[in-house]
């Protein structure tokens, strides 16, 4: 028996919908591999924005592939340059439960982490978590992805070094855990809307209505984030 024909028709649906997303040039974007016990079906894709050194590629590679024809989505991305900067990170996972599940309200779950850097002065700042979701809420409207029960936590973590690495400057990093349901098995605004969403974090314009930008970090210093007017 294929393997393709396991996979239930909403979930082939939902994958097509991803290939066919059109998400921001900035963000490089591959499948990792999905989680095994969070649902019967899953696909994970991975997600990062670079500050390009000499030389980078300037067209990111999409591949949001799964399962028994990943390989029908295209071929591995370009390997990274030395000189690039890494601005932002993210994962966006697609979970499928044919019997539903009470606590996704639904048969399709969608879980996201992104991760920015901050400046270290900036850790202080106590709208940082508000910000954050606002970014969310705002991205899945702004694409028209329909969706409900969403939920999420904004984490701020300080990293501070000692001994022989006393002399690395302290970092604060904003990390944003989310999930919710959508509305139906087309996700293809869904991955575009988290798309921008984690440009955002890495403090790529434009950013959305209602906010204005706060200090450059010192990865870029063209680049910053923003708060709530």
């Amino acid at each position: 028996m294929n393997a393709l024909d396991q996979v239930p028709p909403d979930f082939l649906h939902a994958l097509g919908t991803l290939r066919k997303a059109r998400c921001r040039k900035e963000l490089r974007l591959a499948e990792i591999p999905a989680p095994a016990r969070l649902a019967p079906f899953a696909v994970a894709l991975g997600a990062e924005v670079m500050v390009p050194g000499a030389g980078a590629p300037s067209t990111p590679m999409h591949g949001p592939a799964a399962l028994a024809f990943a390989a029908a989505s295209g071929t591995a991305g370009p390997a990274a340059d030395e000189d690039e900067t890494e601005l932002a990170t993210g994962r966006f996972i697609l979970l499928h439960d044919p019997e539903g599940s009470a606590v996704w309200d639904g048969e399709f779950r969608i879980v996201t982490y992104i991760r920015a850097e901050l400046e270290p002065e900036m850790g202080n700042d106590q709208m940082l978590g508000t910000v954050a979701w606002t970014w969310l809420v705002e991205a899945l409207e702004n694409h028209k992805a329909g969706y409900r029960a969403a939920g999420g936590t904004a984490t701020r973590v300080l990293s501070e070094s000692f001994g022989t690495l006393s002399e690395r400057p302290g970092s604060i990093d904003i990390e944003l855990r989310a999930s919710w349901t959508p509305d139906s098995s087309d996700v293809q605004a869904h991955l575009e809307a988290w798309s921008d969403m984690v440009c955002t974090f890495a403090g790529l314009p434009p950013l959305p209505d209602g906010v204005t930008a706060l200090p450059p970090r010192r990865r870029s210093q063209q680049n910053g984030y923003g708060t709530a007017r």
